[in-house]
């Protein structure tokens, strides 16, 4: 049968480049006699949409042409919006399905089959998730369950399993540095220690990134440091600085030798719950020990705002494009990826391996608490192989 609906939503924090990755595809379908509906609100919109309620269609649908989509890629955002709705564990059911009998297990009830129910019938043939691994996880539970669809990477964290890259990371790391650059003033002519945060919850490629192009220390989630020998490493910057300042930048899940990582509110669909300022408390112990003066800036829905730089609108609609291509030729399961510095269709990761970490030994020296920048000859732009 040929192909003559394709659906697609994006899930999770958004990051500037979605709407690259939306366009494209609409665009793609455009030329092609290929309708393109977009799910508003990620894994939501098939979760609470009610076919039979013309609020409802309005709320969580929206077609897809040339037309509304021509300028998008220009601004940072979904234009679809998003959510981290979990369906396979829903914490309430909406009202008008309170009687359809999910399964129901820890006060969690798993709504695969209102998904289900509501793309077939829609007519959607094809599904692309666009998403962090918690909403690709559910993509890939889609996909065990018959449904054609094709998974995007995207998250400025750059953690999902089997790609280098996920779309939103450059315009994370260039924001970052600008905003170091833009607060060097201030941390100077104050002579205090700029302490920055910014996400990195499993993984610290955002912090590593974000140091190496500022050239100043980072704390990541796979490394605990030293906290005595991380604040003499950055006395002793402060020291040779004839400006008299130092900087640091911290992952949201960093930690140091001791240190219990700080949580607080309601976990989230897949189990997440907010983090306390690794930063603050940095900051809290400097003074205490040294009695030096900082200056805390947390940096993370920053990187999130504005238009996506080069890298990140160029990966976002090359992406789109692929995923379209592996759409119109029936494959399922596949995202698209970097592997080994190329563009690749590789497995949707399997959810039990969780995020990508950092390689360690090869990417972050363990003495000087910074970047490792020798021994790259060979190896991808993104330094580790997915």
């Amino acid at each position: 049968m040929a192909l003559k609906r394709i659906g697609i939503l994006t899930g999770g924090g958004d990051v500037p480049g979605l709407n690259a990755v939306i366009k494209s595809v609409v665009y793609r379908g455009a030329e092609n006699n290929i309708e393109v509906t977009g799910f508003r609100r990620g894994w939501e919109a098939l979760t609470h949409l009610n076919l039979d309620d013309p609020e409802s269609r309005e709320r969580y649908v929206l077609p897809l042409t040339r037309d509304n989509t021509r300028t998008i890629d220009r601004d940072g955002g979904t234009m679809l919006h998003t959510s981290r709705t979990n369906p396979s564990k829903m914490k309430k059911v909406p009202e008008f399905l309170a009687d359809a009998g999910f399964p129901e297990k820890d006060g969690k009830w798993d709504m695969s089959g209102q998904v289900l129910n509501n793309l077939e019938r829609l007519g959607i043939d094809s599904l692309i998730a666009i998403g962090g691994d918690d909403t690709l996880s559910f993509a890939a539970r889609l996909d065990q369950l018959g449904v054609k669809v094709i998974a995007v990477p995207k998250t400025m964290d750059n953690d999902v399993q089997n790609t280098e890259y996920c779309v939103g990371f450059s315009t994370a790391v260039t924001r970052a540095a600008d905003a170091i650059d833009r607060q060097l003033t201030t941390v100077g002519s104050h002579e205090r220690i700029g302490i920055f945060r910014v996400f990195g919850r499993d993984a610290g490629y955002t912090a590593l990134y974000t140091a190496w192009v500022s050239s100043i220390r980072c704390v990541i989630p796979e490394y605990k440091v030293n906290l005595d020998k991380l604040i003499d490493l950055i006395l002793t910057d402060k020291r040779r600085n004839p400006s008299n300042y130092a900087l640091v930048v911290l992952s949201e899940g960093a930690q140091w030798e001791g240190y219990k990582l700080q949580e607080y509110g309601e976990p989230d669909g897949y189990g997440h719950r907010k983090k306390t300022s690794i930063a603050e408390t940095l900051s809290s112990e400097i003074i205490r020990r040294t009695g030096e003066e900082t200056v805390v800036s947390d940096l993370t829905y920053d990187l999130r705002g504005g238009s996506p730089d080069f890298m990140d609108k160029l990966i976002a609609s090359t992406f789109g494009t692929m995923a379209f291509e592996a759409t119109v030729a029936g494959k399922s399961g596949l995202m698209a990826a970097i592997h080994n510095g190329c563009y690749d269709m590789v497995p949707i990761p399997d959810p039990k391996l969780g995020p990508r970490k950092l390689d360690v030994d090869t990417m972050y020296n363990k003495e000087r608490y910074r970047p490792n920048y020798t021994g790259k000859l060979g190896m991808p732009v993104f330094l580790t192989r997915a």
